[in-house]
């Protein structure tokens, strides 16, 4: 989301998002997978976030609230969004943005409407979790919660009141925020719905350590007694990272929440699926084995535990209803996660920069697919495929060559994208950057680095008919357009009907002799 076009320095649920809908739409394309949109903290990550339900107001299109007469043109054009189309300036936008946001509180007068009045009821749990826990971190001079003093710390009966009280007006400027951003995000859902354009979400597997989530619920959370993680999430090194990767989010702790009948994580999920038509579960394996490294310690330090396994999963198709989960299985291979996999039944991701080693056994290569698998050219943790084809050995390069038939770069790397489309896996997903053959310049995130990440930004101009066309006739080809795609799900549903009319029918007739 944050790489759409807009004047205001970052991607919003705006008028370009909405034009983009419509560029997916006559490309033929059936999804739009987005990074997570909660909103984010130190270093940008949209995989740290304060909260797990929240939205992130950066993406509150002002635009929009100038039309409705809570801002004027003036209001924000007062304000320097950045110099660079292509590129987020977060420290600007985070100078600027709630300045303009509180200015459009205090204008609006849509508190007493009957719309606000749902929403509150509606989500009144987390928001009032993450409204104080905004307020209060505003009030300690954004320090992280374990930093406040000791009695709004520990969420002390006395202290939540006293600073629910002192803080009244923040709290409802909070609360307000997240009213507009899910009021424009459902408008925006809604449009790509009634496109025949289904939302692929994304959610981190951990949440922030920083955040409502866990300073409101620290029982469910591997803390010590004075609240601070005592083992941290992370990965043991691998292709990503010679040293390896320690997120630091804290650890679940499975054994409380299986206890209480995951209740968080089916709110969660249940929260996810509103939002979300398919929601792609990150580090999915860390249900099955997750890694462990103290938190004084370094990721080789680190070990392997099991997870909740399926307990958690039959939690979560309990609370998503309709929507539909991808599972991203990547990583360290393990016979724990495959397992998980089979029973649930979730497809799970292939990605065509893993598949060219030089070996033709390679299981990301796309003769080995299946169904039931996603297919990517590459995540936003990988390089762009210009950037990959710069990268690539020798071995690897020729037998890409020999494999596409292709010998140029860019060649090759339409050819990849090809792949991807030609292949059997039920859903095909490129990333923008792959779409416009851009180098590492535009890569979305390099993991365990900080600063530069997350910036990247597609110029109005740049998708084009062009592009839009490539990928239609792609889609085309490989049976891919959406029509094709409803036309086989009706006729599914169809078959599924008949055999449960069957059923009905030769049971009745059972129960008659």
């Amino acid at each position: 989301m944050s790489s759409l076009p807009s004047p205001y320095g970052i991607g919003t649920f705006g008028k370009a998002a909405y034009e983009f809908i419509d560029k997916l739409k006559k490309a033929g394309q059936a999804y739009w997978q987005v990074l997570p949109i909660g909103p984010t903290s130190y270093g940008d990550s949209p995989y740290q976030s304060f909260s797990t339900f929240a939205g992130n107001p950066y993406f509150i299109d002002l635009d929009m609230l100038i039309e409705e007469k809570i801002l004027k043109k003036e209001d924000v054009s007062a304000f320097n969004w950045g110099q660079s189309e292509d590129d987020v300036d977060y420290g600007t936008i985070y100078e600027n943005r709630f300045k303009v946001l509180k200015k459009a509180f205090c204008n609006s007068k849509e508190r007493n409407s009957e719309e606000y009045k749902r929403f509150m009821l509606d989500n009144k749990g987390w928001l009032e979790d993450y409204s104080l826990f905004m307020a209060c971190k505003e009030h300690f001079g954004q320090k992280e919660w374990l930093l406040w003093d000791e009695d709004i710390k520990k969420r002390k009966p006395k202290a939540v009141k006293h600073y629910s009280d002192m803080l009244k007006d923040n709290i409802e400027f909070w609360q307000y925020v997240q009213f507009k951003f899910y009021s424009q995000w459902n408008k925006l859902k809604k449009y790509a719905n009634n496109n025949n354009i289904n939302i692929i979400g994304d959610i981190p597997i951990y949440v922030a350590l920083d955040s409502s989530d866990v300073w409101a619920n620290p029982s469910q959370y591997q803390l010590n007694n004075s609240l601070q993680p005592i083992d941290v999430a992370g990965c043991p090194p691998d292709i990503f990272s010679d040293y390896g990767q320690k997120w630091g989010n804290p650890l679940y702790n499975w054994d409380i929440m299986e206890k209480d009948g995951f209740t968080w994580w089916k709110k969660r999920m249940a929260s996810a699926a509103k939002m979300y038509d398919v929601i792609r579960i990150d580090h999915f394996i860390g249900m099955a084995k997750y890694y462990a490294i103290p938190a004084d310690a370094t990721p080789s330090d680190g070990e392997y535990r099991l997870g909740p396994g399926k307990k958690l999963t039959d939690a979560i198709d309990e609370a998503i209803g309709n929507a539909h989960i991808i599972a991203e299985d990547l990583g360290v291979a393990m016979p724990e996660a495959k397992k998980l996999l089979h029973e649930t039944n979730y497809p799970g991701m292939k990605v065509l920069e893993f598949a060219f080693d030089g070996s033709c056994s390679n299981e990301y290569l796309p003769h080995h697919y299946k169904k039931n698998c996603v297919v990517y050219t590459g995540t936003h943790d990988n390089e762009t495929l210009m950037g990959y084809l710069d990268s690539l050995d020798v071995k690897g390069y020729r037998y890409l060559q020999s494999y596409t038939g292709c010998i140029e770069k860019e060649a090759l790397a339409s050819s990849v994208i090809r792949l991807a489309y030609s292949s059997v896996a039920d859903i095909a997903v490129i990333q923008m950057q792959d779409v416009l053959l851009k180098d590492n310049i535009s890569r979305m995130n390099l993991p365990s680095t900080i600063g530069q990440n997350w910036r990247w930004r597609l110029k109005k101009w740049e998708f084009r008919e062009k592009e839009i066309e490539k990928l239609f006739n792609l889609a085309k080809i490989y049976s891919r357009l959406p029509e094709i795609e409803h036309r086989e799900n009706e006729n599914t549903n169809k078959k599924i009907k008949r055999r449960k009319r069957k059923k009905r029918m030769k049971g009745h007739f059972l129960y008659k002799e």
